[in-house]
């Protein structure tokens, strides 16, 4: 008589092998286990990368951390580009040089334009589960920011915790109180905290919440994302320098992108300040920062409502009402023009699409000045 194993029992089984696989440490499961089989075949090592730098990058395997040139993982689109997070295909112990011979597929990566006129995405982090998006107290809080890096998060696929740093210099617990309400007002279904890394107020619920799986901190110079590296990983293992007296703002400490392994469970990317956070492609994460504005739109006279001069317009009516702060609607159409803009640079028909947007809005506004100095009846543009 043979007996087979049950479904649970083979997962069971599954589960304990890649639990007690060399790089579970860092986050490689039953899903990495099947990507790489074709790869294992061949005789290769898989490896998740720890760092990029100049055309080589820290894998670490295994067998340790090796160096791995990436010349033949070079493509000519830069969100191809190996980064930081990824998961590969290393050749095995013995050759020198050694190589990145593939990337496995990405679950997830967070990407923004870059400042470049070609307008090209660059990939801060790959296959990420938390986007950690912190935020300093020490100067005055950027909503707009926040709700720019939301919009990347929800569009990556990982889900974002806002982190207010630096929470001593605001000792009065109202005024912070506040301040969390502010942020949360403009980050709905987005865990709030705040952080005293130095005094490691805050920092155990964090690690609650990326304890499990890989985070990636995002911030400006100065917001204190080393400090609180180093308060998750428990050691000194970023480099720290003050922020100027005058503006608070910082140096870029950190120049690369480097993935640490977490005491308590997951990993942490931590990432070079950023000044600039251009969406790419981010019309669902938008929709998602605002969404109390899509639930608005849903009852506006006109699918295509742009929410300016529209009759029957929800959204602003939710505005006149006090349902919504000007700022948030503000803020909402330029996120929505700038990712269409990015949208449009790629897509012949979306390109077409905004042209004729603009010119819609520029012979309203024309017919509007002409109005005003008494030149002829103004008459609101017809809806599209």
């Amino acid at each position: 008589m043979t007996f087979s194993a049950s479904p649970s029992a083979s997962s069971s089984a599954s589960s304990s092998s890649t639990s007690s696989h060399p790089l579970a440490a860092y986050g490689w499961d039953g899903g990495w286990d099947t990507e790489f089989a074709p790869h294992a075949a061949q005789g290769l090592q898989p490896g998740r990368v720890v760092r990029v730098d100049r055309g080589l990058c820290d894998v670490v395997t295994p067998a340790g951390v090796v160096r791995a040139d990436t010349e033949f993982v070079v493509p000519r689109d830069p969100m191809k580009v190996v980064c930081t997070g990824d998961w590969v295909a290393v050749d095995p112990e013995g050759r020198d040089p050694r190589y990145v011979r593939t990337l496995l597929p990405r679950r997830t990566a967070f990407v923004r334009s870059t400042s470049s006129k070609r307008s090209e995405g660059q990939v801060l982090a790959a296959n990420v589960d938390h986007a950690v998006v912190a935020m300093s107290l020490a100067v005055e809080l950027d909503l707009g920011r926040i709700e720019r890096f939301l919009a990347l998060a929800w569009e990556s696929g990982a889900q974002p915790v806002v982190v207010l740093t630096k929470a001593d210099l605001v000792p009065d617990p109202v005024a912070l109180s506040y301040l969390v309400e502010d942020v949360g007002t403009s980050a709905p279904g987005v865990p709030v905290l705040t952080v005293c890394a130095r005094d490691g107020e805050g920092v155990e619920e964090l690690a609650d919440l990326v304890g499990r799986g890989t985070s990636v901190l995002l911030g400006a110079s100065g917001a204190g994302k080393s400090t609180l590296a180093n308060a998750l990983v428990g050691a000194d293992v970023m480099d720290v320098q003050a922020t100027r007296d005058m503006d608070g703002k910082g140096r870029h400490t950190t120049t690369t992108r480097n993935l640490l392994t977490l005491p308590g469970g997951g990993v942490l990317i931590d990432t070079p300040g950023l000044r600039g956070v251009g969406l790419w492609d981010a019309g669902a994460g938008v929709g998602q920062v605002f969404s109390e504005i899509e639930e608005f739109a849903l009852n506006c006279r006109f699918h295509d409502c742009a929410h300016e001069s529209e009759p029957g317009c929800a959204v602003r009516a939710a505005v006149d009402d006090g349902e919504l702060p000007v700022r948030r609607l503000e803020s909402y159409r330029k996120l929505v023009r700038e990712n269409q803009w990015i949208v449009a640079k790629s897509d012949a028909r979306m390109r077409a699409d905004v042209r004729q947007d603009w010119k819609r809005r520029q012979a309203a506004g024309r017919a509007a000045g002409e109005a005003k100095r008494g030149q002829g009846p103004w008459r609101p543009a017809p809806p599209r």
